[in-house]
């Protein structure tokens, strides 16, 4: 494949939801149903003391699978008045049926959101014509900023580089959560758009910055935020040696979140700090004993004491 176009050089960096995003999970009560007082504690410990600038509800680590229509309207409500405008909550709206995304997208709008993060359609495997006309649907379907979310392994199909280019000319489509763990292809776009790419991989993070991403949309950083937005500002300010020590330090969690799904080791680790999470919903496991140990060792590892 060759490149003869012409490649951007210097341009100013946009960054539509700032640089630390946290996928949050969805707290339930003892009975598997929703939380939403511990939902808002939830949300408003990630923006003050984790320092996030916006927060991703009703993704796959809030279990959106296992979530109603209802339920994901009520969170995003009651997330969006409980932090105002310290951050910016940024909606799951994807589905592999484009009609139902743009209800969910009107759904998030009328609810507060202020952005939409969208995934490939998974499962029924579209074309890249198919997702061209997906995305652009929902993109048309609201006022709000979109993200799209680029997660071949769940998805099963990938939005191509030329994919992304062409939807980088709808004035609504204006980042993506990088999930596909190609550097070179988020190098192709990123040089090629004035998309802002924030990496969907927590151990990722620093080298994606390296090619052009803005930051992060993170699950570790339920635990590691406040440390991983010193990362990703040391790395803005040029000073590469303290992001990449604070890399190193955090690793451990970084990956070992996802020793089992991402979701189960939160719920998890929030519990053992006290903090709103409750169980997850099948088909989904609650953590092991064992599973919690080492995310104890993890956490240590990383310099971060889980009690």
């Amino acid at each position: 494949m060759t490149h003869d176009h012409p490649v951007a050089t210097e341009r100013a960096v946009s960054r539509p939801f700032g640089r630390l995003l946290t996928a949050m999970v969805t707290p339930f009560n003892a009975d598997g149903s929703l939380d939403l007082d511990g939902a808002v504690r939830l949300a408003n410990h990630l923006v003050d003391e984790q320092g996030n600038d916006a927060l991703v509800l009703n993704g796959t680590t809030g279990e959106s699978p296992t979530t109603t229509d209802a339920e994901k309207e009520r969170l995003i409500r009651a997330v969006a008045e409980a932090i105002g405008d310290r951050a910016r909550v940024v909606a799951g709206v994807g589905t592999n049926d484009t009609r139902h995304t743009i209800e969910l997208a009107a759904a998030a709008e009328k609810a507060g959101a202020h952005g939409l993060l969208v995934v490939t359609p998974y499962y029924n495997k579209p074309p890249q014509s198919g997702l061209i006309r997906h995305f652009t649907a929902v993109a048309d379907a609201t006022g709000l900023p979109i993200m799209l979310y680029d997660i071949p392994h769940r998805a099963g199909v990938p939005i191509a580089t030329e994919t992304l280019v062409c939807l980088a000319e709808h004035g609504r489509i204006v980042a993506v959560k990088d999930a596909k763990g190609d550097l070179t292809a988020t190098s192709w776009v990123t040089s090629r758009t004035e998309l802002a790419y924030y990496s969907g991989e927590d151990s990722l993070t620093l080298p994606a910055l390296a090619v052009g991403c803005v930051g992060v949309v993170g699950t570790s950083t339920h635990f590691t935020g406040a440390l991983t937005k010193r990362m990703i500002e040391a790395y803005d300010a040029g000073d590469t040696g303290t992001a990449l020590a604070l890399h190193r330090r955090l690793l451990p969690l970084f990956t070992g979140i996802f020793r089992t799904q991402g979701t189960i080791l939160v719920k998890a680790g929030l519990a053992a700090k006290g903090l709103p999470a409750g169980p997850v919903r099948p088909p989904l496991v609650d953590a092991t004993d064992d599973e919690i140990a080492q995310l104890r060792a993890d956490c240590a590892a990383a310099g971060l004491e889980l009690p």
